[in-house]
């Protein structure tokens, strides 16, 4: 029994940033190489970025991308890597009409996974299974391939896969028994939970292939996906054995153990044949990465995905507005995290309805965070408004949300800073922002976040803070008052909507789980609740639609997981 060192490599690159992408991915085969890996995994699609989305129907993209992979090849091999056994994803295309499949005629490009060695490109292998749910439309562009892999090197042999391929239950896996390893390359959204439902299913393809499974997967955010990492290597037996960091890029060693098999096993199969690097003299240490809580986890892929948003289009900070509440807290307390206190500019824009405890919270919460602050009073703003246009009632209320928005996007505009919205996702649901007031902004952090995770986020983190001897960064005042968006005297939230623990339900319930009105009454919701909670979630569609993007953290996110018509006269069953 011999062992074979992988390396999986758990990269953030750049969507289109080949250069930088091709350096990260050189530099990694260089550390993995000194650390003896033979073979070096990196994720799907880690030469482009994830996902492409329409540049895969783009011919110039596609040839540029072969161009870089094959300069990758050579880059190696000057190196002096080019023994070294790397796999890296990327599209290969553009093909010609007659390769297309008829229920997607515009796909002209392949989801593979390159085998590079000796300064070349050895072994392509084509995704099978294309996803076409929630935030994929792979279907749509690319043509799905048909064809097993496994690369043969000397005695050893190493299945490959592609992310969507692992989740099918059958697909290229059934011609992979009797491999020494299943590599699988990911390019797997983070949502809750997701990292528990990979390790299931790994675990439940290891029995069923009777091999050890490599599964790498990519870090970072890109729009509003954002990418957890959490590689891991499960033998055998459904062991794992070892894994890598949540949200940080990382280089995670295993050493499998091999047999000394022949190498004929696999007749159905496209054997590559690759050679086999010098083994490593000495084992490599074992790491197993500590499992974040989910609270832990949920800050993580909401800090991630927003100092990615904002670093990859090169903002130089972000800007947002101060309220005193804790939506507004949540927002700035993630951003010193996700960018320093330096790059973070807090806006007070009180009017005649702030009160003063709110003003005394706003004040707090910056000192905590130590992060930039400025004050523009909208108080005389509003009166020559209200008196031209003869503004009352809700028109006047929105006014001043809209007057906020134009101070935030003219600072913007000014000093280059990204605002960040604020709004929460039971707001966002049943349409409780003023669309170019408080919706105003470039990206919105807890877009997918419900008000009851809110105030959970910030008890967890000024526990964390507590419990390292910093000091908790969201003032305790914020997070036990009522909500307010304080737009006329007295005004609570639940003024004009139920506890937010029934509503937050109702939305999860209703949108998330797509159940209908009775089953939402059955889990214990009163009819009259039900029904204008479900009138006012599709009455908004029109707003969702000019939302911010912002990161995504549960199955089904407002924004391409959920595309409903806005002209839309849908009745529901009673």
């Amino acid at each position: 029994m011999t062992a074979f060192r992988v390396c999986l490599a758990q990269i953030n690159p750049i969507l289109g940033d080949f250069s930088g992408n091709t350096k990260m991915i050189a530099d990694a085969v260089q550390e993995s190489a000194r650390n003896g890996a033979q073979l070096i995994a990196f994720p799907e699609m880690a030469l482009t970025g994830y996902p492409i989305e329409d540049l895969a129907t783009d011919p110039d993209f596609l040839a540029t991308t072969r161009r870089e992979l094959e300069g990758l090849a050579s880059r190696l091999e000057t190196a002096g890597l080019g023994d070294r056994i790397v796999v890296v994803g990327f599209p290969a295309g553009p093909f010609p009409a007659d390769r297309r499949p008829p229920a997607s005629p515009t796909a002209i490009a392949e989801n593979r996974a390159a085998v590079l060695q000796h300064g070349r490109v050895v072994g392509e292998y084509t995704k099978h299974h294309l996803p076409n749910y929630a935030v994929f439309d792979e279907f749509r562009n690319f043509v799905p391939g048909d064809d097993p892999v496994v690369l043969q090197a000397g005695p050893l042999s190493v299945g490959l896969m592609i992310c969507e391929d692992l989740w099918r239950p059958a697909g290229p896996l059934d011609h992979l028994s009797g491999c020494d390893l299943v590599l699988v390359i990911n390019a797997s959204p983070y949502a809750t939970g997701k990292v528990q439902d990979r390790l299931e299913l790994i675990r439940s393809r290891v029995h069923e292939v009777g091999a050890p499974i490599a599964y790498v997967n990519l870090v970072g955010g890109q729009d509003d996906l954002v990418f957890d990492g959490a590689s891991m290597f499960v033998d055998a037996t459904g062991e794992v054995q070892s894994r890598a960091s949540s949200f940080q890029t990382e280089l995670l060693f295993v050493d499998v153990p091999t047999g000394q098999q022949a190498s004929d096993r696999h007749p159905a199969a496209r054997v590559v044949t690759v050679d086999l690097p010098a083994a490593p003299a000495t084992p490599c240490d074992r790491r197993m990465a500590p499992s974040p809580s989910p609270l832990e986890e949920t800050w993580m892929a909401l800090v991630t995905g927003l100092r990615d948003y904002v670093k990859k289009n090169g903002f130089p900070g972000v800007v947002l507005g101060l309220s005193g509440g804790i939506d507004s807290s949540l927002v700035a307390s993630l951003a010193v995290d996700a960018l320093g206190p330096d790059r973070v500019w807090g806006v007070l824009m009180p009017s005649r309805y702030s009160s003063d405890h709110s003003l005394d919270d706003a004040h707090d919460l910056v000192t905590r965070l130590g992060i930039h602050s400025r004050t523009e009073p909208i108080t005389d703003l509003v009166p020559p408004f209200e008196h031209q246009l003869h503004l009352d009632g809700v028109a006047a209320e929105n006014l001043q949300a809209r007057l906020r928005g134009v101070i935030l996007m003219a600072i913007s505009n000014s000093e280059g800073q990204l605002v960040l919205t604020t709004g929460n996702k039971s707001e966002l649901a049943v349409g409780y922002s003023t669309i170019y007031g408080d919706a105003v902004g470039g990206f919105n952090p807890i877009k997918d976040v419900v008000k009851t995770l809110v105030w959970d986020l910030c008890r967890w983190r000024n526990a964390r803070a507590t419990e390292t001897g910093q000091t908790p960064p969201i003032p305790e005042h914020v997070i036990v008052k009522p909500p307010s968006a304080e737009l006329r005297p007295d005004q609570t939230d639940q003024d004009s909507l139920p506890p937010y623990t029934e509503l937050d339900d109702i939305i999860h319930r209703y949108v998330e789980l797509r159940e209908g009105p009775d089953d939402i009454i059955a889990a214990g919701h009163s009819l009259k609740t039900v029904s204008r909670i479900i009138a006012l979630i599709d009455r908004a569609e029109w707003k969702r639609r000019q939302a911010a993007p912002g990161t995504r953290i549960t199955e089904l996110a407002f924004g391409r997981d959920r595309r409903i018509p806005i002209t839309n006269r849908r009745p529901h069953a009673r």
